[in-house]
């Protein structure tokens, strides 16, 4: 009799714990599955010209990263250096509209006079694929991205004067000296700007490899974030 009762209750012991185990299994299970599923972050490389956001690019792509490089649509002219489709998609006036009525971009805005913007289908695309996207944008469209997209890891570049940045864009050779006296007085407007960011970086020109490795390192750990999210497009 005392072994009859000894069983029902192990019996009922187990049935009453058995649910509350297998619930945290699951619970656990869920937790290991996530660590090991993709987690694609947006990040935005922003900051005044001439503080080196396109050889900041340019060396990140040689690194040879999975990373995804969203190319910006421009009607500004192509300056010698530059190849289309690879520094810019460099599109007509016209062609812009086409693209602004079609909804096609994420976020474009007018940048010294010349329009630029941030083609959304290649961003949606690659996210989905489990890659990282880097944006290479202007101060400005780097404001509309933190407003619609607020996952989006925001690093703001500078260089470590601005004797130094005025002589990086000195040294470009494209520009009025009226247009050039306007970038200077916009940049210095756009650095006030830099507490509306996650990061900042201090790009010097005689070591711009550690500009690279410290946002690679800022995407490293945004990616072991706990509170990392999905963005929503």
């Amino acid at each position: 009799m005392v072994m009859k009762e000894a069983s029902a209750k192990s019996a009922n012991h187990r049935s009453q714990d058995g649910p509350g185990m297998t619930e945290t299994q699951d619970d656990v299970t869920g937790i290991y599955n996530e660590q090991n599923r993709p987690h694609p972050i947006l990040v935005v490389l922003s900051g005044p010209s001439g503080v080196g956001k396109d050889t900041t690019l340019a060396l990140l792509k040689r690194r040879n990263l999975p990373f995804h490089f969203v190319v910006t649509a421009t009607t500004r002219p192509r300056r010698r250096d530059e190849v289309d489709g690879v520094d810019y998609h460099f599109v007509s006036v016209g062609k812009f509209a086409e693209m602004i009525d079609a909804d096609e971009l994420l976020e474009y805005a007018v940048v010294y006079g010349d329009y630029k913007g941030i083609p959304k289908t290649h961003v949606r695309e690659a996210l989905a694929s489990g890659k990282d996207v880097i944006l290479r944008i202007d101060v400005q469209g780097a404001a509309t991205i933190r407003r619609l997209i607020p996952e989006a890891v925001t690093i703001f570049l500078v260089a470590e004067s601005e004797e130094e940045q005025m002589r990086r864009l000195r040294e470009r050779k494209t520009e009025s000296s009226d247009r050039f006296k306007m970038r200077i007085a916009t940049a210095r407007k756009e650095m006030q700007q830099l507490q509306n960011f996650h990061y900042v970086v201090v790009n010097r020109d005689d070591r711009q490899e550690e500009t690279v490795d410290r946002v690679i390192s800022i995407i490293q750990a945004e990616k072991c974030r706990v509170d990392w999210s999905p963005v929503e497009l």
